[in-house]
């Protein structure tokens, strides 16, 4: 008897919602785990560097957490670990989660009948073997002009504070001022299924 069961674990090494959201629309079963790293501690000066530097960072704090477990068994089937990181490039200059309300709402109203670019990096570590697949992956987003009220009921939420550059294109708020996406819109939330889909089958 043949089952839909695959012979491999994935451990999200996210806390975000939306990556949650999309792994689970792909199909995939997974648990999660979190990485306390100190993200500003870590720089590049181009974003493709950076988001990928900051994921390789998430996985090794990730498997040192692991290693400290316990080592992992070895007829346990083969585990995927999913790291990932997304920043904003707006104007040339890269943003990442803002850090106070003025921050915030200084970022949302920058966006207003403007554009932004969206910079998300997937990496995929098979815990077997220790081989590591990643990519990154690039949209943009095209915003009308944005209300005031609107942008301050974004900041009372406090839901900007959460995400890459104050911007959650799916939030109920957002979204009717999301003029285009030149690219995935799963890229702007923080996981490209496509990447995610090709690297899971690299590291297999």
């Amino acid at each position: 008897m043949v089952t839909n069961t695959p012979s491999f674990k994935i451990i999200l090494g996210s806390s975000s919602k939306a990556r949650k959201q999309i792994l689970s629309e792909m199909g995939y079963e997974f648990t999660i785990l979190t990485a306390d790293i100190d993200e500003q501690s870590i720089r590049r000066e181009k974003p493709e560097d950076l988001v990928v530097a900051l994921a390789e960072a998430k996985a090794d704090a990730i498997i040192q957490r692991l290693l400290a477990e316990g080592p992992l068994e070895e007829d346990a089937p083969t585990t995927l670990l999913i790291t990932a990181d997304t920043v904003v490039v707006y104007q040339g200059i890269i943003r990442e989660k803002p850090t106070s309300e003025k921050e915030a709402r200084e970022f949302v109203k920058g966006y207003s009948g403007s554009h932004a670019a969206v910079v998300g990096s997937v990496l995929v570590t098979n815990l077997a073997t220790g081989k590591r697949y990643g990519g990154w992956e690039s949209a943009e987003v095209y915003f009308l002009e944005i209300p005031d009220e609107v942008i301050d009921n974004l900041i009372d939420e406090g839901v900007t504070f959460n995400v890459a550059g104050g911007l959650m294109l799916e939030h109920p708020l957002t979204l009717p001022f999301v003029d285009a996406v030149v690219g995935s819109t799963d890229t702007v939330m923080g996981l490209s299924k496509e990447l995610t889909e090709k690297l899971i089958l690299e590291a297999l």
